[in-house]
């Protein structure tokens, strides 16, 4: 008896390691490029669900996944319900990913309007 409980404590152990390293990986940087660059587009969604806030943007007929900043960050940039419809122009400064078959990129600034949304200001890089 005492071998299974062992033995279920540690799958569950494995199991919660596991789903917190694919976690930190999608909400750090290291599967983003270190370069950024801007990336203009109609949005084709709007999300503010967890884990975070998340724009579906089209660019020459490519939809690209666009990560915002988590939800205090997001709010704080000032990006909130009704700053942004489908359909709006957006222009994205951020970092795709590292893979060039995955259409996704962290947002550093979105652009609507001309108004700046900065979800992570301290990383603009400026040239």
């Amino acid at each position: 008896m005492k071998h299974h409980v062992i033995a279920r404590s540690l799958a569950a152990a494995g199991l919660s390691a596991m789903l917190a390293g694919t976690a930190a990986a999608h909400h750090g940087w290291a599967w983003a490029e270190g370069e950024q660059t801007t990336l203009e587009g109609i949005i084709r969604s709007i999300s503010f669900a967890p884990p975070h806030p998340s724009l579906k943007v089209e660019t020459d007929g490519i939809v690209w996944h666009v990560d915002l900043g988590n939800p205090r960050q997001t709010q704080r940039s000032g990006f909130a319900e009704g700053s942004a419809k489908v359909g709006d122009r957006v222009v994205v400064l951020g970092n795709k990913s590292q893979d060039p078959n995955e259409k996704r990129m962290k947002a550093v600034r979105i652009t609507i309007a001309g108004k700046n949304f900065d979800m992570y200001p301290e990383r603009i890089q400026t040239n």
